[in-house]
């Protein structure tokens, strides 16, 4: 009986995250997503509350795994520039893996009607930044980098990776480039990671 709830748990999570991407948060209701998942409206209140819990519970659940990747990566006995590679790697591939997923919480996110959405998962996205911000301040700390902004170094990366999701043709002029179709996903991520390592080698470690 455990198991049965918690796949029914599971299955309203994944139809609503299908939902919000396809429709939006606003776009969809929780009736939708009791019809998506085959549960009913008391099973969505019981486990979330209400559909802003259940888009809540699926952020929180993107950040956690993105954290446990950063905890692995961070305990590595390796330097703080492989750390920071591997960070920028993990993170590509991440966003990459779900475009759709990123591109609408990257929306939802940023309108002003969601202040309180936004508070419910700043503490777990604040926390995956603190892990990344130890990885350069280690770095800075044993002489390896260079004294930098290093919330500024962490925006570069994430902001760069965000925006050519959301507006792929600034880096691929190809009028037919499609970020679904696997190849040319292969294309984008190869070329922004090599990029996104090579500035912050530079940048860091390039003597002033």
């Amino acid at each position: 009986m455990k198991t049965e709830k918690i796949d029914k748990k599971q299955a309203i999570l994944e139809a609503a995250e299908k939902l919000f991407c396809e429709t939006g948060y606003e776009g969809t209701s929780t009736r939708q997503i009791a019809k998506e998942s085959g549960a009913n409206m008391a099973m969505i209140n019981y486990y979330f509350g209400s559909k802003e819990g259940v888009f809540v519970e699926i952020m929180n659940g993107r950040i956690a795994g993105f954290a446990s990747q950063l905890k692995i990566i961070n305990e590595d006995k390796i330097s703080s520039l492989e750390k920071l590679h591997k960070v920028i790697e993990g993170y590509a591939n991440r966003i990459l893996a779900n475009t759709a997923f990123h591109k609408m919480m990257h929306r939802e996110l940023s309108l002003t009607q969601r202040p309180e959405m936004y508070d419910k998962i700043k503490d777990a996205m604040s926390f995956n930044m603190q892990l990344i911000d130890r990885i350069i301040s280690d770095g800075i700390e044993d002489g390896s980098f260079n004294k930098v902004d290093v919330r500024m170094v962490i925006a570069t990366i994430m902001g760069t990776i965000t925006n050519i999701i959301i507006a792929p043709n600034k880096v691929m002029p190809c009028s037919n480039f499609d970020l679904n179709n696997p190849k040319d996903k292969k294309i984008i991520k190869e070329r922004v990671i090599a990029h996104l390592q090579n500035l912050t080698t530079v940048y860091l470690t390039a003597k002033k």
